[in-house]
């Protein structure tokens, strides 16, 4: 992981929203992630939109990633392989 991510939107309590470009159709008109984060520590996508079908989060679903960041990034990693191995979250290795 980078020392210094390039962070598009820090939505607090872990949450950051990163805008990724569609092809032909640049940022504005591309994707949105909302991945769990802590620096230098642990990145967990959590959820993947296309801008053209949803605008934004609204407060329920935001307060709600932010509890589960929250929860996700306090896992051991014991936990998270548990997780893993139950078939709840699958490990994506950048070097793959």
């Amino acid at each position: 992981m980078p020392t210094e991510p390039q962070i598009d939107a820090d939505l607090g309590s872990g949450l950051i929203k990163q805008r990724l470009a569609r092809p032909g159709a640049g940022k504005s008109g591309g994707f949105r992630t909302l991945v769990f984060f802590r620096t230098q520590q642990r990145a967990v996508f959590a959820f993947g939109f296309a801008k053209s079908n949803m605008a934004n989060l609204d407060d329920a679903d935001e307060a709600y990633l932010k509890k589960a960041a929250k929860l996700v990034l306090g896992f051991s990693d014991e936990q998270i392989d548990a997780e893993i191995a139950a078939g709840r979250m699958s490990e994506v290795k950048c070097d793959e």
